[in-house]
């Protein structure tokens, strides 16, 4: 334990001290070679030193989120792009040969299908329980305990919630006794356990249960912090005027806070066409709920290897993530102009 918060604190420590170095040296050489004060400068000269230092001081201070944007970020794409042009040891150009395989393969059209399917049941639900939990929590005194609790699944991990999840849905035979949740109300009321992730079709939407258990509480948050922002004084004049609780909600409420919806909601999209950690920890894609993350994981680093196969998946991953993050990207911005 020492040792990990030494080592913690030495890495902090190293990457204050090269911070400072750099942002102090480079800042010091660029007033150095474009000093407007030097020998036989005209006045026009030492204005243009001026204005150039000025233009290339800001790049000094963004070129290491440069550099490690294109490190961490622009190179992996284009990497990913070269390899899936390659056969599987990336030493072969085989054009879109991967790609024609893709869209053929009845694996990945099934994880495909998969992938489709988690994104119309979760941002749905998440945000749509989200917004009702919002609405109905500020009316009861109790209501930010209820917050509190659902927003709890927030800091668990998907692989942690999976495992809190196994026991929900555990079951250990016909003749056995069941310790896991559904399987024991199921026999409470009469019906036979089985084990719920096995079912074919039915058991992704199992699965989802979880994401939409995580995802709630975030939307919860956004959704009650937009739905403060609603005037107060809209809403007593429409209750004055007779509107019920109902056409106050759907005819007030959720016009007001319409964009905020559509930005939880895409967020969440976003996560549901990456997840993988789900699906690995509680089938690992077996019994028909395999999803792409976890197609492009088991090409890549199982029977051998093919990174070929396994990059042309990532690709058709971002392609699906990219439009999603552009628009919401440019309606974040569209609303901060408008303000």
């Amino acid at each position: 334990m020492f040792e990990q918060v030494t080592s913690a604190f030495l890495t902090i420590l190293i990457g204050v001290v090269a911070c400072f170095i750099y942002f102090w040296g480079t800042n010091w050489l660029l007033d150095r070679f474009l000093r407007s004060d030097g020998p036989g400068l005209s006045g026009r000269q030492s204005v243009q030193r001026d204005t150039l230092r000025s233009r290339i001081r800001p790049w000094l201070f963004l070129f290491p989120a440069l550099f490690f944007m294109g490190v961490y970020l622009a190179y992996p794409v284009f990497a990913t792009l070269w390899l899936a042009l390659h056969d599987r040891t990336a030493t072969n150009f085989v054009g879109l040969a991967n790609f024609t395989w893709a869209l053929t393969d009845p694996r990945f059209l099934q994880a495909a299908g998969n992938n489709l399917l988690w994104l119309i049941v979760v941002p749905t639900a998440s945000t749509g329980f989200g917004l009702l939990v919002a609405v109905l929590a500020d009316r009861l005194w109790w209501g930010n305990i209820a917050k509190s609790l659902i927003f709890m699944p927030m800091a668990i991990s998907f692989v942690g919630a999976s495992v809190i999840w196994k026991f929900v849905f555990d079951f250990r035979g016909p003749d056995a006794d069941q310790i896991g949740v559904l399987n024991a109300l199921v026999q409470m009321f009469g019906g036979s356990p089985q084990a719920w992730i096995t079912v074919p079709f039915w058991n992704n939407f199992f699965l989802m249960i979880i994401l939409i258990w995580i995802q709630t509480g975030f939307a919860m948050v956004i959704l009650s912090a937009a739905l403060r922002g609603i005037p107060e004084e809209t809403l007593e004049a429409a209750r004055i005027d007779g509107a019920t609780d109902i056409q106050i909600f759907f005819g007030i409420m959720i016009p007001q806070i319409f964009p905020t919806i559509l930005v939880v909601w895409t967020t969440i999209t976003i996560t549901v066409l990456k997840v993988f950690d789900i699906v690995l920890a509680m089938t690992n894609g077996q019994w028909d709920t395999q999803v792409l993350a976890n197609l492009m994981f088991d090409w890549m680093f199982r029977g051998g290897g093919d990174s070929g196969r396994s990059s042309t998946i990532a690709l058709f991953i971002m392609f699906a993530v990219l439009p999603i993050m552009v628009w919401n990207i440019r309606n974040v911005n569209s609303e901060e102009t408008t303000r």
